[in-house]
């Protein structure tokens, strides 16, 4: 059985297409499936309530508020599958993306998850949309790159899919839950597969106050997991030597301009870390803020 499980909060206006997108996908005949939402407000659940009449195999279940890696912990306690797929409610997965995902498990025992592939509607033509354009086709690049020279890549938590015995239990401070899981099945002898095919359509923050909350707390979550379990997977210094493969996507000086004033962001955003993180000890609750622009 395989559990295809949406993690919400306060997101009443998207998570009815999020369950629609991922509703709609057309699974392996003997594959039996159930759709899960986990969400801690009741607009969210409220609306996705209303969908109950249309797909049968619907669960709802409330979380108690506690962030994102206890509802993941919940989620995966109540599921009935042995292969589990996570996405977000402020995000909807592609038209037939689901099958490669399991495509690549079914046809790679050694291969404990999958990652699907963001995909950035912003629109290009102005800076924050072109930094989102750039940096999800990087990772796209990257995770190929990888793939070919037999190196470690990680899940993106917007849609991804494991083997149940695999999912580790998630400490409740996490920030960067998707780095975590990945380095947990490197960690058991598993590895971590890409399917390109598997899209999924991600509205990026619009305004600098709120990337930089985006990207502190994926980017410092990267920070944390090298405390906890040692996995060092992103630094500033190992960004700033893959800044060749950005020149791809610029095209005329406005862009080359924007790309200029990203590596300054990221500069910036490396500091923010360590000032909120290492000097300050932020809690879990200060760094993980709602980042309204992508909803």
């Amino acid at each position: 059985m395989i559990s295809l499980i949406i993690t919400a909060y306060k997101e009443p206006r998207t998570i009815a297409k999020a369950i629609k997108a991922i509703a709609k996908q057309k699974l392996p005949e003997k594959e039996k499936s159930e759709i899960m939402v986990v969400a801690a407000d009741d607009e969210t659940l409220g609306e996705a309530w209303k969908l109950r009449k249309d797909f049968k195999n619907l669960r709802l279940f409330k979380d108690e508020g506690k962030g994102k890696p206890a509802a993941l912990n919940l989620a995966v306690s109540k599921a009935k599958g042995d292969i589990l797929i996570f996405t977000d409610g402020d995000v909807h997965v592609g038209d037939y993306s689901i099958t490669p995902l399991l495509e690549v498990l079914q046809n790679n025992p050694r291969v404990g998850a999958v990652s699907g592939c963001p995909i950035s509607i912003n629109p290009r033509s102005n800076k924050y949309g072109f930094w989102a354009y750039m940096l999800t086709g990087v990772a796209n690049d990257l995770r190929k790159y990888s793939l070919r020279n037999r190196r470690r890549i990680f899940c993106s938590g917007y849609l991804f899919a494991i083997r149940k015995e695999l999912f580790p239990k998630l400490p409740e401070e996490l920030l960067s839950e998707d780095g975590y899981i990945s380095a947990k099945v490197y960690e058991q002898g598993y590895g971590v597969g890409y399917s390109e095919k598997s899209k999924v359509y991600v509205r990026y923050p619009d305004n600098f106050s709120d990337w930089i909350k985006q990207k502190k707390r994926s980017a410092g979550g990267y920070n944390q997991i090298r405390k906890m379990i040692g996995e060092n997977m992103r630094s500033f210094g190992s960004e700033s030597r893959g800044a060749f493969r950005f020149m791809k996507y610029v095209s005329g000086l406005i862009e080359l301009w924007w790309l200029f004033e990203l590596f300054v962001a990221r500069l910036y955003l490396w500091y923010v870390i360590y000032r909120d993180i290492n000097l300050k000890k932020k809690s879990h609750k200060e760094i993980w803020v709602r980042v309204e622009s992508t909803k």
